[in-house]
């Protein structure tokens, strides 16, 4: 897809060079999809299962634009995401499994802890445990402001590399002091609800 950089992953397939003066309409910014990570489909056969794993519920499919936020751990965000970018559902730490596949997006705080548990869900994923869902990436919220440390900047690119997609958000002060989500919206959800949208939207 025009805009994706180039990915050494051997799970992904080679990404295509930008478009320009060949004759092709160039695409705009709002029309490039964040590029993946990370494995867009489980690996299945080599991955071990993780020592944790999340359930697995049958919930009311979502059939039409939409996605559920699966929080890896507890404080994750997502009631705060999911008021800052409408459109999801929350999965209740649960992975949602359908007949027809659900479509997943991870959230989970940029503490060790937090990276942990995306680790193991990645894991669960990618081992094949979980049927029944087409899992899109991990929202990964700031614990703190400021510069990360080195060790959870290295855990993060890690961690990034198990999943299709990753997308930041940054620390907001006012989320702290329980101001509605909604009146501090930061830029990176602008790129976060295009891509959901688009990844979401019937073909």
């Amino acid at each position: 897809m025009a805009g994706e950089a180039p990915v050494s992953n051997p799970w992904l397939s080679p990404a295509r060079p930008s478009e320009g003066n060949n004759g092709e309409p160039r695409r705009s910014v709002q029309d490039v999809l964040t590029a993946p990570t990370g494995p867009t489909a489980p690996q299945g056969a080599g991955v071990p299962a993780p020592d944790r794993v999340l359930p697995v519920t049958a919930p009311q499919p979502v059939t039409g634009p939409g996605w559920w936020w699966l929080g890896v751990h507890g404080g994750a965000g997502v009631t705060t995401l999911g008021q800052a970018v409408p459109g999801g559902r929350d999965a209740g730490r649960a992975w949602p499994a359908a007949e027809q596949p659900q479509p997943v997006v991870l959230v989970a705080r940029s503490d060790a802890g937090g990276l942990q548990a995306v680790q193991s869900a990645a894991q669960q994923w990618a081992s094949q445990l979980v049927t029944g869902v087409e899992l899109l990436g991990l929202v990964v919220v700031a614990d703190a402001p400021g510069r990360r440390p080195r060790v959870l900047r290295d855990l993060l690119s890690l961690v990034s590399g198990t999943v299709p997609r990753l997308w930041e958000i940054p620390w907001v002060e006012q989320w702290r002091l329980g101001e509605p989500p909604t009146a501090h919206v930061p830029k990176e959800c602008a790129p976060l609800a295009r891509d959901l949208t688009r990844l979401t939207r019937p073909a």
